[in-house]
């Protein structure tokens, strides 16, 4: 059994998760960047290294991601090879981990710019596209854009390839950021934080005129779909570029053999950043040799023959002046730091995560202390402890009470993280909950995204999930006459309402929000128990006997449905919702070729969605598992399969390919 992660750990990876999201739609589908690269990766890190530890949770986690789905806003296209991001590491001693493993170490380091990354695609020496990263799969179509960039030719020079996409990094030199500051102030426009996010939005305007007087500039420094190399080396392919018309950071490369070099490197980079006319937060340290970049390949979402070695924190001290608390979307109550605003690395800094009230004791803080605040890795801003205390200075005391809705706030014996118990009646958590009720695995309300729930949330038509239920009769009328909505749009969600009245009782399980339960658990306490009553009634000690459900899940389970707050809740949403009986199955079908076989699948199937496969091996007795280990009997493998298939290579494991579930499938009829 794998192990599961505690309530503290579960709570801080769906922050994690919640702010990726969001920092990827305000960057990929609003053009307005809220962070930097280095606070997107290093939040991305945190959640990478929690699902390593707990492989359950990389199911459509962090481990998954790469980049965001692409705007509306824009024509989208696939990236022929994907376009994957690179591996942070933040000492000497991440390095050496990684160099360690190289079987050869001539190695080649360039500079990390702080920009935006792009893909060029030449046919015949001519640009025909470009592309932004988008979700590393599908990217957006920026190429007019692009061709407004000077540093990026409209047609190769010299002896290039029939095909190839150079990739690189689209960035705002600082003259040339302060210059377009100074021009926004004058004439009123809006001011950019960083020349980072100044070259996002101005990369991925609709009206490329705007792109043309931003002053953009670019480096190359990869590629992608290619038809032919004729480079041996990654510094060959820099002098590649350069002859074809293109810049790289060539004057700053390096090479290097050895961990010391490599920390020279370092070493001398950092004293001459400022110096530097553009953004850097750190070294891409690359295999120098292509043949072994492409033998050592990539894992799902990054490449093995390249790692970012990103600069240290910055640091200053400041003072604490109040400690607020925040209630997250699973309950989990946050205390933070609000701060007197100061400027560390370029960046103002006025708020700060204390996690817990463990770490408040850890750090031993209290309100009106001078602080040390360091942004880690250039990331993420956060308290490492106290500089001066005062007498003045007061502890902070814990709320007993959710500061929402005043329900209790719990700890449970052994986890660090509190929760406030009202976790279906909590305004704090209801959009987040809501959210997920109405998804596709959910009850399946077309017409209900965010943006519509925010909407009746707000003006008091939906508390509950039952309100949904009624939200037509109540005020249907109101809602015909609010912006983007008419007779057609009311008519179509009404109808999408009353369709989702009669769910599946695993769906049920899922929409609801029970702690730990997600897509597999659903199904897993649905087919044990059969019906909604029995599961509801279920004591943790039986709980516990199922196969696949631990003791933290199962205490969680039952002390869910035992809350007065959540029954309240529930109870009013079945007088309005049909829960469809699930049949109780004890043993997999004794016919079925995969009867309880442990499956696993990766990369991307032709012809059927990750979903669908999944149903089809679980109807036939087996059991579908997110990761790869000495137990797993398949791995059902599709195009772009990336680390699950490598190592169920060196387990040993059978591989199954598509043909593979489509001759089963037939076998079965």
């Amino acid at each position: 059994m794998s192990k599961i992660p505690d309530l503290f750990t579960l709570a801080e990876h769906a922050d994690l998760l919640q702010k990726l999201n969001e920092w990827d739609i305000a960057y990929h589908q609003n053009d307005a960047p809220v962070v930097d690269d280095a606070t997107y990766d290093a939040a991305k890190s945190r959640a990478l290294a929690i699902e390593s530890e707990y492989p359950e949770l990389a199911k459509n986690g962090a481990s998954t991601h790469v980049g965001a789905v692409v705007s509306s806003k824009f024509k989208s296209f696939p990236h022929v090879v994907p376009m994957l991001s690179i591996s942070d590491v933040f000492n000497a001693g991440d390095v050496a981990d990684w160099f360690d493993k190289l079987a050869d170490k001539n190695l080649f380091i360039e500079l990390k710019v702080d920009g935006v990354s792009f893909a060029a695609r030449y046919e015949n020496g001519r640009l025909v596209r470009g592309l932004t990263r988008g979700s590393g799969v599908l990217g957006e179509d920026i190429t007019e854009n692009l061709r407004t960039i000077p540093d990026i030719p409209q047609t190769l020079s010299g002896d290039y390839p029939e095909v190839i996409e150079i990739r690189g990094e689209v960035y705002m030199r600082r003259a040339d950021f302060i210059a377009l500051n100074v021009a926004a102030t004058e004439s009123g426009d809006k001011v950019f934080a960083n020349p980072r996010n100044a070259a996002a939005g101005s990369l991925r305007q609709l009206n490329p005129a705007v792109t043309a007087s931003r002053r953009l500039s670019a480096f190359g420094y990869t590629y992608g779909d290619l038809s032919g190399r004729t480079w041996q080396t990654q510094s060959e392919y820099f002098d590649k570029l350069e002859s074809w018309g293109f810049k790289t950071t060539r004057a700053w490369a390096h090479h290097a053999h050895t961990l010391d070099e490599i920390q020279d490197v370092y070493n001398r980079t950092m004293l001459i950043r400022d110096e530097i006319p553009f953004d850097i937060d750190g070294l891409v340290i690359k295999v120098n040799d292509i043949a072994l970049q492409e033998k050592m390949g990539a894992r799902a979402n990054s490449p093995r023959w390249e790692v970012a070695y990103k600069f240290p924190a910055a640091r200053a001290i400041t003072t604490l002046r109040d400690i607020t608390v925040q209630v997250g979307r699973t309950g989990v109550l946050t205390p933070v730091a609000e701060l007197e605003p100061i400027n560390i690395g370029g960046v103002l800094v006025s708020r700060a995560t204390l996690h817990n009230a463990d770490e408040i004791a850890r750090l031993g803080v209290k309100i009106g202390d001078k602080i040390i605040v360091q942004r880690a890795g250039d990331v993420i801003p956060q308290i490492v402890g106290v500089a001066e205390t005062f007498l003045a200075s007061r502890e902070f005391e814990f709320p007993a009470v959710c500061p929402v809705c005043g329900a209790a706030v719990v700890q449970e014996s052994g986890q660090v993280a509190r929760r406030c118990v009202n976790t279906l009646g909590c305004p704090a958590q209801r959009i987040g909950e809501l959210e997920h009720f109405v998804s596709r695995k959910g009850f399946d309300i077309d017409g209900l995204g965010t943006r519509q729930l925010e909407l009746f949330i707000s003006r008091g038509w939906i508390t509950t999930p039952a309100d949904i239920f009624t939200l037509i009769s109540r005020h249907g009328d109101a809602i015909k006459n609010l912006d983007g909505f008419g007779d057609k749009s009311v008519a179509n969600l009404s109808a999408a309402i009353e369709r989702a009245r009669d769910i599946d009782l695993h769906r049920f399980l899922f929409a609801i929000g029970v702690p730990d339960v997600g897509e597999v658990t659903s199904k897993i306490l649905a087919r044990a128990f059969g019906n909604l009553d029995a599961i509801r009634n279920a004591p943790a000690w039986k709980l516990k006997q199922i196969d696949g459900i631990g003791d933290v899940m199962a205490d969680e389970i039952a002390s869910f449905f035992a809350d007065s707050h959540n029954a309240r809740v529930l109870n009013e949403l079945l007088t309005h919702v049909h829960v469809r009986e699930a049949v109780v199955v004890d043993t997999a079908p004794v016919d079925s070729p995969v009867a309880g076989k442990k499956i696993v699948l990766t990369g991307t199937l032709a012809n059927y969605t990750r979903d669908t496969a999944r149903e089809i091996l679980e109807r036939m007795g087996a059991r579908v598992q997110g990761s790869v280990s000495a137990k797993t009997d398949i791995v059902l493998a599709g195009a772009d399969a990336g680390s699950k298939l490598t190592r169920a290579n060196e387990l040993g494991i059978t591989i199954w390919s598509e043909a593979d579930l489509a001759n089963l499938i037939n076998s079965a009829q």
